[in-house]
């Protein structure tokens, strides 16, 4: 039954859909800061209740560290008319690589440091009130290191297990209606790991795999768990990248459903970065998770090409997409996060563009289009 189950529920894999465009304008220059202040990738983007922008920014004035890199992080505070207001965090011992931003209800700032291995708490303020995890120290990776639950893996070496507590690598945050922590972690934990509201660990679920020879295959494996995201029923959404999928779990992490981006795209476009595939898939890679907050909710994400960002009711059905990869303003080069404070407005990471957009659609002028198989 169970199995039967998983093959109802991955069906849409198998059928594209025809999916409405949405119109929409990119705002010149939201942003508003001298230029000696340059963004360079920005990694992430949130939002507040006061209207304030956070932005990760990771600029060309990099410290060192005990990172793979240079530890390389910036906090950057806009207020709601896009007005630089302050820097967050600056020599913040658990920033060395930013990867996400998230602001939780209480508008208390949560940065989740790939680099570090860390997951911080800021209150509104500004001073650190929680850490999960713990930075790298010394050397990059030495034996006792990796034995101790921190290492990375990689470079032909099997990640070690899972260790509680220990982040490698993390990538998100998200809280359910409880204010129980969930972190996605990451690019080599695979997994998700639970913490209640104190920061006392819980559980975790998850681990390392492919999703098989179809993206519907395995579920509860991770290839990239890159963003993660809880709607008002406490379902958590984990953008599993590298296997081309959402997953979604009860809190407890219980498997619920797939859902796919399996709308029809040009697949003779070359991407701006990386080669042409001679054999591109139907569905293409999830990297975001953005989930409005308004009477009905909705689920933003985005991939990478062919550089769309997609608006999704909660059950999986595409109700619109816009956008494509590219330098232009309106065009996206790695959107690699997304806030949405409202239903028709988002803040995009657009990472190897430099540079935060603000998007405003305009559902009342949309088209239907196809796309080109």
């Amino acid at each position: 039954m169970r199995i039967a189950s998983l093959l109802l529920l991955a069906a849409p894999l198998f059928a594209q859909q025809a999916v409405p465009t949405l119109p929409f304008d990119s705002v010149p220059q939201p942003l508003k800061y001298s230029p000696d202040m340059n963004l360079g990738e920005v990694l992430s983007v949130a939002v507040n209740s006061k209207g304030h922008v956070l932005v990760v920014n990771h600029p060309g004035s990099s410290t060192s560290g005990p990172l793979y890199g240079n530890a390389s992080t910036q906090l950057l505070e806009f207020d709601e008319n896009g007005k630089f207001v302050r820097e967050v965090g600056h020599g913040v011992y658990g920033l060395g690589y930013a990867h996400s931003a998230r602001f939780d209800k209480y508008d208390n700032l949560w940065i989740v440091d790939k680099g570090a291995n860390t997951v911080m708490r800021f209150n509104p303020a500004g001073y650190v009130t929680l850490n999960l995890g713990r930075r790298p120290e010394g050397p990059d990776e030495p034996e006792w290191f990796r034995g101790n639950g921190m290492g990375r893996g990689g470079q032909g070496r099997p990640a070690p297990p899972h260790i509680d507590g220990y982040f490698r690598t993390p990538t998100d945050v998200a809280f359910d209606s409880d204010d129980n922590i969930y972190v996605s972690d990451g690019y080599t934990n695979s997994r998700v790991a639970k913490f209640d509201k104190h920061g006392n660990w819980i559980k975790s679920w998850g681990s390392r795999g492919p999703s098989g020879q179809h993206a519907d295959e395995n579920p509860g494996q991770f290839n990239v768990p890159h963003n993660i995201g809880i709607d008002r029923q406490n379902n958590v959404y984990v953008a599993d990248r590298g296997n081309r999928r959402i997953q979604v779990f009860d809190r407890d992490g219980n498997f619920q459903r797939f859902i796919f981006l399996n709308a029809p795209y040009d697949k003779t476009r070359h991407p701006v970065l990386g080669n042409l595939s001679p054999n591109p898939p139907d569905e293409t890679q999830p990297w975001t998770i953005c989930i409005t907050q308004g009477p009905t909710q909705y689920l933003f994400t985005s991939d990478s090409e062919p550089g769309r960002i997609y608006k999704l009711t909660l059950d999986g059905k595409i109700v619109g997409m816009f956008g494509e990869s590219g330098h232009d303003l309106g065009q996206f080069n790695w959107t690699h996060g997304l806030a949405c404070p409202s239903e028709n407005t988002l803040f995009v990471a657009d990472m190897n563009n430099w540079r935060v957009q603000k998007i405003i659609l305009h559902p009342e002028k949309t088209r239907t289009s196809t796309g080109t198989h």
